[in-house]
């Protein structure tokens, strides 16, 4: 069976980050789903393909929670982080090769450490865009970002509007600026090991002492 492996939140500051693997027989299996990069379709379309490959295509997902980022960063980079969920994916199918979204620089080298962490002898291509490249790869990035999106819908509904949860969105970065200004330390969703919320409560100490 041939795997592929995606992320979704690598790079987001709250919530968690989805890893997804998705197995098939021959790519154009899901090549006929008319699976692509799951940034190029609407939401929608996500969700109905989503659908579709969860009923029709052995998939796993692995989900690491900004707590577990956080304490996970003590002891591994980002990169190792992501590798070792990615060859936990893969692990979850019995694949006999598997293509995997390369999140270093270097594809052999991202390969070489995901095969460090793999239990399997699975064979690993890692490669750049490989969510555009390979049709199970597109898949598991459509799995991921579905996944992701509903999680951060239910935890919206507990901690109000959090926004999509990357540095980038505007929403995100008032929920956390309000949040910590207000509680003195950030949400229990937040990634307190990121520049950004580092930077905020840096901020807010410094007031304090200005205020003193």
């Amino acid at each position: 069976m041939i795997c592929g492996v995606d992320e979704a939140g690598k790079g987001s500051v709250l919530g968690p980050m989805v890893i997804a693997a998705v197995g098939c027989m021959q790519m154009d299996d899901l090549t006929a789903l008319g699976v692509a990069d799951s940034k190029k379709l609407t939401k929608d379309s996500r969700e109905r393909l989503n659908a579709s490959i969860r009923e029709q295509f052995p998939y796993s997902i692995v989900i690491r929670t900004a707590e577990d980022i956080d304490t996970l960063r003590q002891t591994m980079t980002m990169n190792e982080i992501v590798a070792r969920a990615h060859a936990e994916a893969l692990d979850a199918l019995s694949c006999t090769e598997a293509y995997v979204d390369a999140c270093d620089v270097n594809e052999k080298r991202y390969g070489e450490t995901v095969r460090s962490f793999s239990t399997s002898d699975t064979t690993i291509i890692a490669r750049h865009k490989a969510d555009a490249l390979y049709s199970p790869v597109s898949a598991a990035s459509i799995v991921a970002k579905v996944e992701r999106d509903h999680i951060i819908t239910e935890l919206a509904q507990i901690h109000g509007t959090i926004g999509s949860g990357y540095p980038s969105d505007p929403v995100t970065i008032a929920y956390l600026q309000e949040y910590i200004s207000t509680h003195k330390r950030p949400p229990v969703i937040a990634r307190s090991s990121w520049e950004t919320v580092k930077q905020m409560i840096h901020r807010k100490n410094q007031c304090s002492l200005l205020d003193f």
